[in-house]
């Protein structure tokens, strides 16, 4: 895990007498702000204002670095218009919202917070699958509604998780903590999915066993998708792959929106088709498809999964620090795209 230390002094720039300019623009805990602050000059959104896209590229002008999340887009049209950024730190792990191609060819590095929202994110991922599997959110509304009037036998049945097949898509540090817990904690059988197979002590490790696609999505009782977001991913799941799931399977989305044919998924949810979905991440969100609303069978929660409060906070720390390595001494903690030694050097020395 990434170890956050204590911020940068500025005195390691080769231009002491000027700070860098950087924008944050969503509210980040206290104490990362005032870290940013102790380096830099900050303008930041407390407030958490959605700004839209002029007023975003009006407050970048000057901005040696910003700090953003997974909603802001980062493409070649914002970079031509904010020539002095320097660096795009992302409080995300992932990154789609950049345009990494560009990026690079305008010499803007960019930064994501891998590692510190691992474990959290894995267990969410499994709060997901009870919620799911065992219909939590379904009964709950039910009672709430004041529609108990007494236990029945059969009364919100679902699948067992413990002793079931978990079928993992995505097998990268969220994968394999997941199926960590499925494995040791629930006493699971783990087949997994991914571009490449593990090495054979990581898959003895985590007791899990290399699949092609449609065996996993034939054989799991549970399907967990945890991938990056990519075109190539682009509904990875649609309605040819639901089709080849049982009747009694869940699926889980934790990965990003659009790895999901969310039309499709609404679906085969109404038809029974598989038994239930839970859903952190949505195609075009915060927007939900509509006919996901509606459906009872679906467990939908506002892409939280890694919202505990001390995760969030060191994902913040991680940007924070991300910004004030970069641009005080031309190396960033954990970049997304390689920029040439040269050029970080000739930017610096600009600066």
């Amino acid at each position: 895990m990434t170890t956050i230390t204590s911020p940068v002094p500025t005195t390691h720039t080769s231009n002491a007498q000027r700070r860098h300019r950087v924008l944050v623009t969503r509210a980040i805990p206290d104490a990362a702000l005032r870290e940013l602050e102790a380096t830099f000059d900050v303008e930041s959104n407390q407030d958490d204002v959605l700004w839209p896209v002029h007023e975003l590229i009006a407050r970048l002008q000057g901005k040696d670095g910003v700090m953003t999340n997974g909603s802001l887009r980062i493409d070649a049209a914002l970079l031509e218009a904010c020539p002095d950024l320097r660096i795009c730190a992302n409080m995300a792990v992932g990154y789609n919202n950049f345009d990494v191609e560009a990026m690079t060819a305008h010499g803007v590095q960019g930064t994501n917070t891998p590692d510190v929202l691992t474990e959290t994110t894995a267990d969410f991922g499994f709060a997901l699958l009870l919620a799911t599997a065992r219909r939590v959110t379904e009964s709950e509304r039910y009672l709430r509604e004041g529609r108990w009037k007494g236990w029945r036998h059969d009364m919100f049945c679902g699948p067992d998780v413990h002793g079931a097949t978990l079928g993992i898509i995505g097998m990268g540090r969220i994968g394999q903590a997941i199926a960590q817990r499925a494995a040791h904690g629930f006493g699971m059988r783990v087949i997994y999915h991914n571009r490449s197979q593990l090495d054979a002590a990581t898959e003895q490790r985590l007791k899990a066993r290399w699949v092609d696609k449609n065996t996993l999505l034939r054989e799991a009782d549970h399907v967990m998708l945890v991938l990056p977001y990519s075109p190539a991913a682009h509904h990875t799941i649609g309605a040819a792959e639901l089709v080849l799931m049982k009747s009694t399977a869940t699926l889980v989305n934790l990965a990003r929106g659009g790895i999901v044919d969310d039309a499709a998924l609404a679906a085969a949810l109404r038809e029974r088709r598989i038994a239930a979905a839970g859903l952190d991440v949505f195609e075009g969100e915060p927007s939900v498809h509509p006919d996901l609303l509606t459906v009872p069978n679906a467990v939908l929660t506002p892409h939280i999964a890694s919202a505990s409060t001390a995760t969030r906070l060191a994902m913040a720390r991680l940007a924070a620090r991300n910004l004030q390595s970069y641009l005080l001494e031309g190396k960033a903690i954990t970049p997304v795209n390689k920029l040439a030694n040269a050029l970080a050097s000739h930017r610096a020395a600009k600066a």
